[in-house]
């Protein structure tokens, strides 16, 4: 038996459908009908957003998403390619000045 092929939706539309979902005078059932999702989709990213924005979930499958690890993250990248353009350029040194002593 095949399985479906579910669809993703890019995080603009699910934050607009959740925005959308969450004013008055307008139901997630209403909601979810005009976009073509199920309003329990709807339901399901409201959480997860809601996961993302709380301090006390930062963590989500083992993923860290608070934005000083984040932070960090970025630093240390900076910090390892600079490490590394230092380390080829000393390779290329040190290869030039074997060649030049013989």
């Amino acid at each position: 038996m095949a399985r479906k092929k579910t669809q993703a939706y890019t995080e603009e539309f699910r934050r607009e459908a959740v925005n959308r979902a969450s004013k008055d005078g307008i139901t997630t059932a209403q909601v979810a009908k005009e976009l073509g999702v199920s309003a329990q989709q709807i339901y399901n990213w409201r959480r997860q957003f809601t996961r993302l924005s709380d301090k006390q979930f930062n963590t989500v499958d083992g993923v860290d998403y608070s934005k000083q690890e984040s932070e960090e993250t970025r630093r240390l990248r900076r910090e390892n390619k600079k490490l590394k353009e230092e380390l080829e350029f000393l390779k290329k040194a040190a290869a030039y000045f074997a060649n030049d002593q013989k």
